[in-house]
C-alpha cells in the first residue's frame, strides 16, 4: 500500500508539471485541448506574472485523484482475474511515468540544462511506455498465455484469415483517410500526384517526367516502381488509385512479417500479434500519409519487397530473394545501403557460425550483396548526375555539414570520426532510436546480427538535416530490416542461418515467451500509436483543436466545394501554372506548372511562370498560402496587359488568370 501511495504521489507529479507547462502538454494535445484538459480536469486556475503574462496552475490534489484513477483501473482488472501477482509489475510500469517528474524536479532544481532538454523531448516515450506496459498487463490477464498443439507448428505459405482481416482494416481506414485529403484539397501535388503524373504522361507520350521541372524524372532518382502500375492505372487513371495501391502494398508486410515471426517464434499467435504491430506501427503509417500531407512515395513499395525477400532468404530461396532485392532498388537509390545491410548481417551471422569461411549458400549471397549495393549506389548517384547534367544530387544538401558533394561527404564521414560521432551523440539521435524501436518493444535488440543491418540506414537518417524523426520518407528502408530483426527477436536472436550439428543436443523451445514478447510488442505499438500516429487510433486525430482533427483534413469543406465551381472552366487542352494543393487536379491536362516562388528550370531558373502558360489557378485559402487578393498576384503587378482575371464564383477562394493573347500569336 505505501508503495502504491509513493507511485500514485510521483505519478501526480509527472501530471501537474505536464500539465502547468504548455511545451509539455503540446506534446500530447493540441493547445485548446490541453488547456482545457488542464482547467476543467485538474482545476486549473491562471496567475498574472506581473510582467503581462500569465501562467496555468493546477490543483496537485486533482492531479492526485486522477492518478488513483488510472491506477485504479488496471489494478482492478487484475484483482478481478485473480492475478494479484502482476500487482507489483503494474506499480513498475506507472512508477516509469512517476520516475520522469522526479528526474524534471532534479533538472531544475540543479539547473541540469541538457537533463531538461532530454526528458522534454522524451516525454511522449515515458507516458507511452507506461500504456504499453498496463494494457500488457491487462491483456495478459484477460487472455492467460496458454500454448497447445494448436498454436505452434513449423512456417507454412498459408496465411491466416486473421492477418488478411487486419490488413484489410488498414487498407480501408488509410485507403478512406487518402481519398479523404484528396476530396477536401489537401494532397499537393510535389513528391505525391506528381507521381500520377508521371504514369499520366508516360501513357500519353509526354516521357517519364513531371512538369513541375524540367527534363526527365531520372534527374532527380532511380525510382521506377510506380510504372509497374501503368497496366491497372490505363484502366483507372486517378490519383485514387495510387493511393489505394500504396496502402494494399504497406498492409501486405503483414504476410511476410507473420511469416518471418512464426519461423523465429514457432508460434502462430507470436506471429499474428507482430505482424499486427507492424500494421499499428506508426513510423510505417506515416509512409502511407506523411506529417506534411504527402502521400503516395514509390519509395514505401520497397517495404514488402525487401520482407518478402527476407522470406524467401530464410526458406534459402535464393533466387526469389534476389529477384525481390533487384526489385526493391526501382522504389529508390536508397535499397542499395538495404541490399549491402542484408549481406552485412548474413555474413555476421556465417562468421558466428563458421569463422572466416564462406561455405554456405547464405554466406555467398551476403558477400554478393555486400558488394553489389554499393556499386549500384555509386552508379545510380553517377546516371542522376548525368541527367542533371553533372550537377550534384539535391539530397546531398541533408548533409551539409559533412561536405557541398557525395564523394566530398563520404570521404568527411570516414576520415572525420570526431565530426561523425558528435553529430550522432544528440537528443535527436536518442529520439528517433526511441520512435523506431519503443513500438516494437525493442525486440530488435534482442536480434544482434539482424540489428546490425539496421545500423547504416539508422546513422544516414540520424545525420539528414532536413527530417530527424519518421513522420516523413526518408526511413522507408530501414522498416523491413527492423521487422526481421524484431521476428528474430522473438527467441531464437536472429541467428536463422546457423546450422545444428548432427551430435549436437537441441534444448526443447519455450514457445510461449515468443508470445509474451510479441504481445508486449503489440501493446507498445498501440501505446505509442496514442500520441503519434494520424490514425483513428491516435488522439490527434479526434482532438478537434489539431490541425490533424478527421474533420480539418477529410470531410470536405467550403473550400472544397467552390473548388467545383473552377475546375470545369478550364480546357483539357491548356496549359496551366497552379498552387500546390490544386495541382494535382491539371496533371491530365496538355501541361501542369507548379505556381510558387521556388526557381524551376522549366520556368529558365525564375519564379515565373513558363512562356506557354495560358492559364493561371490561384488557391488563396490553402495551408500555406501567401496570396489572398488579386492586388497581391505578381503578373497582375508586373506585366498587367498579358493577363485577364476572370470572373470569381469562389468568393475569393480561387483566382483565375487566362492570358490574352497565345504564346506565339
Amino acid at each position: 500500500m505505501i508503495a502504491a501511495l509513493l507511485v500514485a504521489l510521483l505519478l501526480a507529479n509527472s501530471l501537474q508539471i505536464i500539465a502547468e507547462t504548455p511545451a509539455l502538454r503540446g506534446s500530447f494535445f493540441s493547445p485548446t485541448a490541453g488547456q482545457w484538459g488542464a482547467e476543467q480536469l485538474l482545476a486549473g486556475e491562471w496567475s498574472d506574472l506581473g510582467d503581462g503574462s500569465h501562467s496555468l496552475r493546477v490543483s496537485f490534489l486533482a492531479c492526485l485523484i486522477w492518478s488513483l484513477v488510472a491506477m485504479a483501473i488496471p489494478a482492478g482488472v487484475l484483482i478481478v482475474r485473480k492475478q494479484f501477482a502482476r500487482l507489483p509489475r503494474l506499480l513498475i510500469w506507472f512508477g516509469i511515468s512517476g520516475l520522469w517528474g522526479l528526474l524534471w524536479v532534479i533538472a531544475l532544481v540543479g539547473q541540469f540544462l541538457g537533463l531538461a532538454t532530454l526528458l522534454q523531448a522524451t516525454v511522449p516515450f515515458w507516458i507511452a511506455l507506461t500504456m504499453s506496459g498496463c494494457l500488457y498487463e491487462i491483456a495478459t490477464a484477460l487472455f492467460p498465455l496458454q500454448v497447445n498443439d494448436d498454436e505452434t507448428g513449423k512456417p507454412n505459405r498459408r496465411v491466416p484469415l486473421a492477418v488478411l482481416l487486419f490488413m484489410g482494416i488498414y487498407v480501408l481506414i488509410y485507403t478512406s483517410m487518402n481519398w479523404g485529403l484528396w476530396f477536401n484539397l489537401r494532397l499537393p501535388h510535389g513528391d505525391s500526384a506528381m507521381y500520377e503524373e508521371h504514369l499520366w504522361n508516360v501513357l500519353h507520350g509526354k516521357g517519364f517526367r513531371s512538369y513541375l521541372d524540367q527534363g526527365l524524372f531520372w534527374g532527380e532518382h532511380i525510382q521506377f516502381v510506380h510504372l509497374f502500375l501503368l497496366p491497372l492505372y490505363a484502366l483507372w487513371p486517378s490519383q485514387l488509385f495510387m493511393e489505394l495501391s500504396e496502402s494494399l502494398a504497406l498492409a501486405s508486410g503483414a504476410i511476410p512479417v507473420y511469416w518471418l515471426a512464426l519461423r523465429s517464434g514457432g508460434n502462430r499467435r507470436a506471429a499474428l500479434l507482430l505482424s499486427a504491430a507492424y500494421l499499428c506501427y506508426f513510423p510505417m503509417q506515416f509512409l502511407d500519409i506523411a506529417i506534411d500531407l504527402k502521400t503516395f512515395r514509390p519509395i514505401a513499395f520497397g517495404i514488402p519487397l525487401v520482407l518478402f525477400a527476407l522470406d524467401q532468404l530464410e526458406r534459402k530461396h535464393y533466387g526469389w530473394a534476389a529477384l525481390l532485392l533487384a526489385l526493391s532498388l526501382t522504389c529508390k537509390e536508397d535499397y542499395a545501403i538495404v541490399v549491402f545491410s542484408i549481406g552485412l548481417a548474413l555474413l555476421a551471422m556465417s562468421v558466428r557460425d563458421q569463422p572466416w569461411k564462406l561455405r554456405t549458400a547464405a554466406s555467398r549471397f551476403g558477400l554478393a550483396c555486400v558488394i553489389i549495393g554499393p556499386v549500384y549506389l555509386l552508379a545510380a548517384l553517377k546516371a542522376i548526375r548525368w541527367f542533371r547534367s553533372g550537377v550534384e544530387v539535391h539530397y546531398a544538401g541533408y548533409f551539409s555539414k559533412f561536405g557541398s558533394s557525395t564523394s566530398e561527404i563520404i570521404w568527411t564521414m570516414a576520415t572525420n570520426p570526431l565530426l561523425l560521432i558528435q553529430e550522432l551523440a544528440t537528443v535527436n539521435t536518442l529520439n528517433y532510436a526511441l520512435a523506431i524501436l519503443l513500438p516494437v518493444a525493442f525486440l530488435p535488440l534482442r536480434s544482434p546480427a539482424r540489428l546490425l543491418s539496421c545500423l547504416p540506414m539508422f546513422v544516414l537518417l540520424c545525420l539528414n538535416e532536413l527530417a530527424q524523426d519518421p513522420r516523413h520518407h526518408f526511413h522507408a528502408p530501414l522498416v523491413p530490416l527492423l521487422f526481421w530483426a524484431a521476428a528474430g527477436g522473438l527467441i531464437n536472436g536472429g541467428w536463422t542461418f546457423r546450422k545444428t550439428s548432427k551430435n549436437e543436443e537441441t534444448q526443447p523451445v519455450d514457445t510461449s515467451l515468443a508470445t509474451q514478447r510479441a504481445r508486449f510488442a503489440f501493446c507498445c505499438s498501440l501505446g505509442t500509436a496514442i500520441w503519434f500516429s494520424m490514425s483513428p487510433l491516435g488522439v490527434a486525430f479526434w482532438d478537434t483543436g489539431s490541425q490533424w482533427h478527421w474533420r480539418t483534413l477529410y470531410v470536405p469543406d467550403k473550400r472544397a466545394e467552390m473548388w467545383s465551381r473552377v475546375e470545369g472552366t478550364i480546357p483539357k487542352s491548356a496549359r496551366v501554372a497552379s498552387t500546390d494543393f490544386v495541382h494535382p487536379r491539371f496533371t491530365h491536362h496538355e501541361r501542369s506548372y507548379d505556381y510558387s516562388d521556388y526557381k524551376r528550370r522549366v520556368a529558365g531558373n525564375t519564379t515565373n511562370v513558363p512562356e506557354d502558360t495560358e492559364y493561371i489557378v490561384i488557391d488563396t485559402r490553402h495551408p500555406y498560402s501567401e496570396i489572398r487578393s488579386p492586388e497581391q498576384i505578381r503578373e497582375l503587378q508586373e506585366s498587367p496587359e498579358e493577363w485577364d482575371l476572370l470572373d470569381d464564383p469562389t468568393d475569393g477562394y480561387f483566382l483565375v488568370l487566362r492570358r490574352r493573347s497565345q504564346p506565339g500569336t
